[in-house]
């Protein structure tokens, strides 16, 4: 038979190589399989099926049609939505001039102070929200119970995740373009509109979605400082635990998570820095 170069080519093409660091991504699969993918399939699952006799598992949205039509449930939804965003507005306006202002310091403060910011994070957050029940205690106890201490709370807790994205991508922002800025005769302010603000933007973004999401389903803030307030994440706790309907927690974190990922597909939007990458690309 005739040995010829296309056909060397062919056989040399059928040869894949692996290389070695190819396998250190297995364990990575395995978690986001056994962690992500599989209980957010059986949520998928429990959400939309009814157990008949036995085993035999039956399609149904009646999780659904029966949240909605309970008027106190969404009512619950919309509270603890209303905290999540005003929430991490509040951590946005605090933690945007904290992080700007830690970039403008020399590397080793800047390095003290992103260790002090986290290492609140390092205690458990039950030991830090009960520290703050305690607090309120010595203040005025009548606080306990309102929006003002749940939002202290999450604000305290969920800071960090604001502060942290937007530091990092202030960080990598080019010094060279602040001269640039200088030399052609903007001032500090139009400096920070025109160039700061803007190559900001993606972390800002991630900290709106990193603080936006836990506090939209926090259960222990709301049990201490909310004196047992009952708000979307206790109340899926309560449905999958005290009422043993998993179904209807299932469906109940569906659904917030659909309203959640629309929030975060419109806050998305408003990167632009992302459309000019991709134009440049093509």
């Amino acid at each position: 038979m005739f040995h010829g170069p296309l056909q060397t080519s062919v056989r040399e093409k059928r040869k894949v190589k692996v290389k070695p660091y190819t396998f250190l991504g297995i364990p990575y699969y395995v978690l986001l399989s056994s962690l992500i993918i599989i209980p957010l399939l059986l949520i998928i699952f429990y959400a939309v099926t009814i157990q008949e006799q036995g085993l035999y598992y039956k399609f149904t949205l009646i999780y659904f049609r029966q949240f909605f039509n309970e008027h106190e449930f969404v009512k619950v939804m919309a509270d603890s939505i209303v905290l999540a965003l005003m929430t991490t507005l509040i951590c946005l306006f605090i933690g945007y001039p904290l992080a700007y202002f830690i970039t403008k310091r020399k590397p080793i403060t800047q390095a003290i102070l992103v260790l002090l910011i986290t290492a609140p994070m390092w205690v458990n957050m039950l030991i830090r929200t009960v520290a703050w029940k305690q607090i309120f205690d010595m203040i005025n106890p009548r606080l306990l119970g309102t929006d003002f201490a749940i939002i202290v709370g999450m604000v305290y807790v969920f800071l960090p995740f604001m502060v942290l994205p937007i530091y990092t991508v202030l960080s990598k922002i080019d010094p060279l373009l602040y001269e640039a800025s200088a030399d052609l005769g903007g001032s500090n302010l139009k400096t920070f509109r025109k160039v700061t603000l803007p190559l900001s933007i993606s972390g800002i973004l991630s900290g709106i979605t990193m603080v936006l999401l836990p506090a939209a389903t926090t259960m222990v803030i709301p049990r201490y400082l909310g004196q047992n307030r009952v708000l979307i994440g206790t109340l899926i706790e309560r449905k999958f635990y005290d009422s043993g309907n998993w179904g209807y927690g299932a469906a109940i974190a569906i659904i917030l998570s659909l309203i959640i990922m629309v929030m975060v597909y419109f806050t998305k939007k408003l990167d632009r820095n992302k459309e000019v990458e991709r134009d440049e690309k093509a």
